[in-house]
């Protein structure tokens, strides 16, 4: 009886230590819900603080000139903060993806261009 404590322990310990190097690979997938509520930054300072800002889309500039706006929009927000999340990428690249998918909806080229193909163009 011993035995086969010990060998079930033992292989839930390799099991679980498995598990936890390759996290990444497919934690991802899990349907893991939502909170009910969660709080969002409303305004410039708490979006730094959160760490929607970077060298190349730098926030402090706002803050020091006292901006009375809410902040960045919530809906994107919140789809960049799950991609940070989700992929383990940084703001930048983060907002990169955000953008890149919200063009392809739009029917929105990588160029820049429209995709229609009734789009005419004279440079």
């Amino acid at each position: 009886m011993g035995y086969i404590f010990y060998s079930l322990s033992f292989t839930f310990l390799i099991l679980a230590t498995v598990a936890y190097f390759t996290r990444r690979h497919w934690l991802h997938r899990l349907p893991i819900p939502e909170p009910l509520y969660t709080r969002l930054p409303t305004s410039f300072r708490d979006d730094i603080e959160a760490g929607l800002s970077s060298a190349a889309f730098d926030l402090t500039a706002n803050v020091e000139a006292g901006d009375s706006r809410q902040g960045l929009d919530d809906q994107g927000k919140k789809e960049v903060q799950a991609i940070m999340k989700r992929r383990g990428v940084g703001f930048d690249e983060a907002r990169r993806i955000y953008m890149q998918e919200r063009f392809k909806k739009n029917g929105i080229g990588p160029d820049g261009r429209p995709r229609d193909p009734k789009f005419v163009s004279f440079s």
